[in-house]
């Protein structure tokens, strides 16, 4: 069992005709309940920004407007992810079993990206790398 996992949320987008990429936040989490909480947390972040409620206080009259029906509608694509157990349960057994989960999405400026790693896994790959050079 893998105990530490390694979590990343970036958004993805073009500046200058180049890819650029926007780290949006990073946790260590000691547990793989506490990965998956915090994946689902930052989905459901995301998701409110990009879909905040239109009588929100912070938000000035007519700042909201609907997009077109053609774009893909990320925040509820996010919160269907949340809320799906079959989804966390897919992810939980994939990090339980060392391998790098990434789920994305995007709409048609930026691309949305959660990661999730085991440290163990990242730790027994650096061995192996090691182990694996010939000595001169």
């Amino acid at each position: 069992m893998h105990d530490e996992f390694l979590c990343h949320v970036t958004a993805y987008g073009v500046c200058d005709g180049r890819r650029i990429g926007v780290p949006l936040g990073t946790y260590r989490a000691p547990t793989l309940a506490l990965a998956l909480w915090w994946l689902r947390d930052r989905a459901s972040w995301i998701a409110q920004r990009l879909d905040p409620q239109p009588d929100a206080e912070h938000l000035p009259p007519g700042a909201l407007v609907p997009v077109a029906e053609t774009v893909p509608d990320v925040p509820t694509l996010l919160r269907a992810w949340c809320a799906d157990p079959g989804q966390q349960e897919r992810v939980a057994e994939e990090l339980a079993a060392g391998r790098l989960v990434r789920i994305a999405t995007s709409d048609d400026t930026t691309e949305y990206e959660l990661l999730a790693e085991s440290v163990d896994a990242l730790r027994m790959q650096r061995a192996a790398r090691v182990l694996g050079v010939p000595v001169a």
